[in-house]
């Protein structure tokens, strides 16, 4: 999107986007995207990734590739003219959700080029699908063994209970979201750490889990973005000033969501910030603005 585009810009968004808007503003344009229609939603944050801000362009831009592909779709979908260049834009990030590529390729505005790409794609997943096929039985057979031998008594006294480690290697998906819902201290320790979104996301889902367990999950390099915007939709949480703190460090949080703890942080920390390598440019920009505004 180098090159100027003309969009027909709704007015319920018109605020967020004039030349003059604050800072602030667009990005309580963005804080409140969740609330607007789908179609504002969509064009709002894809007009703010032109900012020439690099706050508020960073913050879209990462809100972007975050939406899930509900309201993408239901955006494609919409009637509306939509530029292909948005189009493009959407298949560039969303290329990987099935259901997305699917709805782009039945607009007539996806472009010839993104269009290609995208038939492509499909193609040599349908390709990488049909293979698995055999995988998938074979499977499906070794857990029917496992489950055969489970049913065998075992003599506790001359043999060592496995260790919950060697118990997860073993239980299915259905199992380890359940005990990721409902396990103790360690399961949660184990499982959130799991390769499955599921079962990592329900640890944070558990009715016992502490705040200094979502402190250290906050520090930590999960790799499930959806356990990051659970932490940050809880507002017990949130109150914690270690879990915000941390939740501004981490770069998996959603960046509106990062910026907005950002701003309740003291100066001790923001002035960190400002210096700091450790934390994205967007963080460390937005830190010495606000230390700027606070010596005002």
């Amino acid at each position: 999107m180098a090159d100027r585009i003309k969009i027909k810009i709704p007015p319920a968004i018109v605020t967020f986007l004039r030349p003059d808007s604050s800072t602030e503003v667009k990005l309580r344009g963005l804080e409140d995207a969740s609330g607007m229609s789908v179609c504002d939603q969509v064009l709002l944050i894809v007009c703010l990734m032109q900012d020439t801000d690099s706050v508020v362009k960073g913050a879209a831009s990462t809100m972007f590739g975050s939406l899930p592909p509900e309201p993408l779709i239901e955006f494609i979908q919409s009637g509306i003219e939509i530029h292909p260049v948005i189009l493009d834009l959407i298949a560039q990030k969303h290329g990987s959700s099935a259901e997305v590529v699917h709805a782009l390729l039945k607009n007539d505005a996806l472009s010839h080029s993104a269009r290609q790409l995208l038939q492509e794609v499909v193609a040599e997943n349908e390709t990488l699908q049909e293979s698995a096929v055999d995988v998938t039985a074979d499977e499906g057979s070794s857990e029917i063994a496992k489950d055969d031998e489970e049913l065998e008594p075992v003599d506790e006294k001359g043999e060592e209970f496995q260790s919950k480690y060697k118990l997860a290697l073993s239980m299915g998906i259905a199992d380890k979201i359940k005990t990721a819902l409902t396990g103790d201290k360690e399961w949660r320790s184990l499982l959130i750490k799991d390769a499955n979104k599921l079962v990592s996301g329900s640890v944070v889902k558990n009715p016992r889990i502490t705040e200094a367990e979502v402190l250290t999950i906050a520090k930590g390099g999960v790799q499930n973005d959806e356990i990051m915007r659970l932490i940050c939709s809880n507002k017990e949480w949130v109150k914690n000033y270690k879990i915000r703190k941390a939740l501004v460090e981490n770069p998996r949080t959603p960046l509106p969501n990062a910026l907005r703890y950002l701003s309740t942080l003291g100066e001790k920390d923001l002035a960190a910030y400002a210096k700091s390598k450790n934390v994205s440019t967007v963080i460390s920009t937005q830190s010495r603005r606000l230390l700027q505004s606070k010596k005002k």
